[in-house]
C-alpha cells in the first residue's frame, strides 16, 4: 500500500548529488556518538545511513562542516528513537526534565567556559558540543537561530508525548503546523547553509517570499518523511503523528484514500515551492543563493534518501 503512495509523489526537479567525504564522515559520526555515549554499537545510525542522508543534503562544502550537519543528524536521530521507540516520548512528564535540561544547554550558547549542566547527561554533552563547534565558525546569528530552531523542536517533542499519553491524533491544521518543528528541519537548514557559506540577514529573512518558501520546504520534507515512514510505523507502533494517519482520521476516509491524498498534498507543495522559488531566483544574489539551494538539496535529499533508507524498512 504505502510502494503505491510513494509512487505516486513526483520526483522533486532538483540535481541529486552527495558529498565525495560522504563515507568518511559515516564513520567519524557514528565514533562521535559513542564519544558520548549516545550509542553503544551503533546499529541503529549505520541502519538509518546519517551521513548518507547529511552528504545529499551537503554534496559540496568544506568536510568539516559536512560532518557538523550529520553529528546534527545523529543526535537527531537519537533523540527521535528515545521518544518513538525506547519509551521517552509516552508521557509529557517523562519527556519533561530531559527538555529542561537540554534547554538549559541551549541557553548558553555554546560558551567555551560555561559548563555543561550535569542533568542533561550524553544528549546535553553532544549538544553542548554542537552549539560550541557552530559559535566556532559561523556568525552569532547563526547560532542563535539554531538555537531557536532546536528549542523549538524539543517544545514540540513535549505536544507529541501529550498527544501519546492522551492517544490522541492532532486535527490537520494543527498537524501541519507543529509537523514543521517535531522535523527539526530547520537546525538541519541552518547547518547546512553554514557549509555552503550563505546566511542571509535578519531582514531578508523576514520578506514574504523567503517566509513562504521556508514553510513549503519544511512540508516537502516532512511529508516525504510521513509517507515513506508510514508502513512501518503501522506496522512496529502506530502513532498518529503522520500525515497519512491525520488525513484518515480528519476526512474518515480508508488508508489508500489517505495515502492518494497525502501523496496529492506533497505533490500540489512541491509546485507551489517551484512557483515561490521562481519568483525569488531573478534576484538571488551572493547572500541568498545558498539558501535557496540548501533548501532545494534538503527536498531531493529527503526523497532520495527515503527511497534506499534501511530505516523505513
Amino acid at each position: 500500500m504505502r510502494d503505491f503512495a510513494v509512487s505516486a509523489l513526483r520526483e522533486p526537479p532538483f540535481p541529486a548529488g552527495r558529498h565525495d567525504s560522504t563515507d568518511q564522515v559515516a564513520r567519524q559520526s557514528i565514533e562521535w556518538a559513542r564519544g558520548f555515549g549516545l550509542i553503544d554499537s551503533g546499529q541503529r545510525l549505520r541502519r538509518a545511513d546519517v551521513a548518507g542522508l547529511a552528504g545529499r543534503a551537503c554534496p559540496n562544502g568544506p568536510v568539516e562542516r559536512l560532518r557538523l550537519l550529520s553529528d546534527l543528524v545523529a543526535w537527531l536521530f537519537v533523540v527521535d528513537d528515545a521518544c518513538d521507540e525506547d519509551g521517552l516520548g509516552e508521557a509529557p512528564t517523562r519527556l519533561a526534565p530531559t527538555v529542561a535540561a537540554l534547554l538549559d544547554v541551549l541557553d548558553r550558547h555554546g560558551d567555551p567556559a560555561a559548563p555543561v549542566p550535569t542533568a542533561a547527561g550524553p544528549l546535553g554533552d553532544a549538544l553542548d558540543d554542537l552549539c560550541r563547534r557552530i559559535r566556532a565558525a559561523g556568525p552569532p546569528a547563526m547560532l542563535l537561530r539554531f538555537a531557536a530552531q532546536v528549542r523549538d523542536y524539543l517544545l514540540a517533542l513535549l505536544w507529541e508525548a501529550a498527544n501519546r499519553e492522551r492517544e490522541r491524533v492532532p486535527r490537520l491544521a494543527e498537524y501541519v503546523q507543529m509537523r514543521r518543528h517535531t522535523g527539526a528541519v530547520g537546525p538541519s537548514l541552518t547547518l547546512t547553509e553554514l557549509a555552503l557559506g550563505g546566511h542571509p540577514a535578519a531582514a531578508r529573512r523576514a520578506e514574504p517570499g523567503l517566509v513562504a518558501l521556508d514553510l513549503l520546504a519544511m512540508d516537502l520534507i516532512c511529508w516525504c518523511n510521513d509517507v515513506f515512514s508510514y508502513g512501518k510505523e503501522q506496522r512496529s507502533a502506530p502513532d498518529g503523528h503522520n500525515l497519512v494517519t491525520v488525513i484518515a482520521r480528519e476526512t474518515g476516509g480508508d488508508e489508500e484514500t489517505a495515502l492518494r491524498a497525502a501523496a496529492d498534498r506533497f505533490n500540489d507543495a512541491l509546485a507551489a515551492y517551484l512557483a515561490a522559488e521562481a519568483a525569488l531566483l531573478p534576484e538571488a544574489d551572493a547572500e541568498l543563493r545558498p539558501a535557496l539551494v540548501a533548501r532545494r538539496n534538503w527536498i531531493r535529499a529527503t526523497y532520495d534518501w527515503s527511497l534506499v533508507a534501511a530505516r523505513y524498512a
